[in-house]
């Protein structure tokens, strides 16, 4: 790598960007998401329940259907887990998550696809659609 003037200009470039996304509509709400499900006694709850469940669980899983309680403590944990998923404040952060996610990806497969058309960016998300579609399914782009 050569260390030189385009060097600094691209590193300031990228440093403009990372401020622009942090100032984004998008990253803010993502923020203000995350506050709120980290501030609520509720899911705190839920998340310590899950927890203890999926513990419960993990010291009989290697011996599957052979454990005693196996299926009920399987089942212990699912529920668990789906009451934490399906609480409002969590599912309005993943709602978030999901949604910085796709911005972060739409502006890695920009930059990619300004680079050369033949760069594939894993967007993390097999249904990412923006970009390239000439792969025929070999890549994300």
């Amino acid at each position: 790598m050569i260390i030189d003037e385009a060097l600094f200009s691209l590193e300031d470039q990228t440093l403009h960007l990372i401020e622009c996304v942090k100032h984004s509509q998008v990253f803010q709400n993502y923020l203000l998401k995350k506050k709120q499900m980290d501030n609520c006694p509720e899911v705190s709850e839920l998340k310590r329940q899950f927890l203890v469940e999926k513990e419960r669980f993990q010291r009989v899983a290697d011996y599957g259907k052979f454990a005693p309680d196996y299926m009920e403590k399987q089942r212990n944990a699912r529920r668990a887990k789906r009451t934490l998923d399906m609480n409002q404040k969590v599912a309005e952060f993943r709602i978030a998550e999901t949604d910085l996610q796709n911005l972060l990806d739409e502006i890695s497969q920009t930059l990619a696809q300004t680079v050369s058309p033949d760069i594939k960016v894993d967007a993390g998300n097999p249904f990412f659609e923006t970009g390239n579609h000439h792969c025929k399914g070999t890549c994300h782009g």
